[in-house]
């Protein structure tokens, strides 16, 4: 009998307990959340999920995703106001290469048209473009290769175009773990130069990794 009376003496003393510590919290809550204004805690909301998203971010994905799909690893490095940037700049050697691409055919198509009717075989002739009838032989020959060569540049700046948005994307990445405000510690120390015996100054960046510690609020 003893040891019922105990034992249902300890559960309401635990439960005692718990119910305290609930009231306490609630207290302690209520006190605190009328010290902030709701713009003072949406800052502390984002600076609380900027930090979460740090702890996850990995600069490599950055760099994989951007060489698969242009623009992904700027998407990843939340960047969003440079996908224009990199799709304008893929779009234009796109938009020259198809260019020159379509008039590279035509003139190649007339030119050869062109030489075959100076040995005798006209066939093709009314099959050049409208655009380049008028044009000699030697002026296609010169307009198709010009063409061709337009056409491999465009293909060389859509790969350097690619290449660099790739490397933008890798180098932010990693920015993206530094603290690169405006608040980076310079100092500047007197120095002896040893070689020339002569006094100098020595500037100096301490810049630091982010810290992903837990922000503390304090009043």
């Amino acid at each position: 009998m003893l040891k019922k009376i105990l034992f249902v003496f300890f559960v309401f003393l635990a439960g005692s307990r718990g119910a305290f510590a609930q009231t306490a919290n609630d207290t302690v809550e209520a006190a605190v959340q009328p010290m902030l204004s709701p713009k003072e805690l949406a800052k502390i909301k984002k600076q609380l999920k900027d930090s979460s998203w740090l702890a996850t971010h990995i600069p490599q994905k950055a760099t994989r995703r951007s060489a698969l799909i242009p623009g992904w690893g700027q998407a990843y490095n939340r960047e969003y106001w440079k996908l224009p940037l990199v799709y304008g700049a893929l779009a234009i050697p796109a938009i020259t290469y198809f260019y020159n691409t379509s008039f590279y055919k035509k003139t190649k198509f007339a030119y050869e048209a062109r030489f075959k009717e100076q040995t005798g075989d006209s066939s093709d002739v009314p099959a050049i473009d409208p655009e380049l009838r008028g044009l000699s032989i030697a002026s296609l020959q010169n307009y198709r290769n010009a063409f061709r060569r337009d056409r491999d540049y465009s293909i060389l700046w859509f790969i350097l175009a690619w290449g660099l948005q790739v490397v933008d994307a890798t180098v932010f990445g990693h920015l993206r773990h530094f603290d690169v405000s405006n608040s980076l510690s310079m100092q500047i120390h007197p120095q002896l130069n040893p070689t020339t015996r002569t006094p100098a100054l020595t500037l100096s960046f301490n810049i630091k990794e982010k810290s992903k510690k837990p922000l503390a609020i304090a009043r």
